[in-house]
């Protein structure tokens, strides 16, 4: 499962990075306010992270700090979810997550179901070490590794059919 992909450097200078942050960010507002409504539904699906992969791996790094940053402060605001103890590790995965998307695409061209496993794998893990030293407690840093794994499957599978969803909408937008 490869496809090439027309991939955007947004730059912060210009009102579509904006307005394209604006999509993700509402996304990821909704996005766990549904999984919320079920036992769990945040730490074992990881919702707040959806909308951060896909805005970084298409739309470039920029826009995928911004959805980063953005996305949990705006839920913590209106939903106090994450609550504030957690955010800085929500915020450091979210930025870890941002970045690497926003590398990996920018460096393969492509998207791909490994590729997207590669990127949550990597903040993940470098997540997972990030909040440990930040709560030094390792059982609440493996926290995703114990409950979060449909989360991170549905971040790969469900971003990789996002991207090609975007993909095939913008090709016959600018068809």
């Amino acid at each position: 499962m490869e496809s090439t992909v027309k991939l955007y450097s947004l730059n912060y200078s210009e009102t579509r990075t904006y307005l394209t942050v604006l999509f993700f960010v509402a996304g990821n507002v909704v996005l766990p306010q549904l999984f919320h409504l079920f036992p769990s539904g945040g730490t074992t699906w990881l919702p707040i992270y959806f909308f951060t992969l896909i805005g970084a791996y298409k739309y470039g790094w920029k826009a995928g700090l911004l959805t980063a940053i953005a996305s949990p402060l705006v839920n913590s605001w209106l939903f106090g979810m994450p609550a504030p103890a957690v955010l800085p590790a929500i915020l450091m995965k979210s930025l870890l997550l941002a970045a690497g998307a926003g590398y990996v695409a920018h460096r393969s061209k492509h998207v791909s179901v490994l590729l997207l496993l590669a990127v949550v794998a990597f903040y993940q893990l470098t997540g997972t070490l990030g909040e440990w030293a930040l709560t030094g407690s390792l059982h609440t840093a493996l926290q995703d590794f114990r409950i979060g794994l449909p989360g991170m499957a549905l971040q790969v599978f469900g971003g990789y059919f996002f991207i090609k969803y975007l993909i095939s909408l913008l090709s016959r937008k600018s068809g």
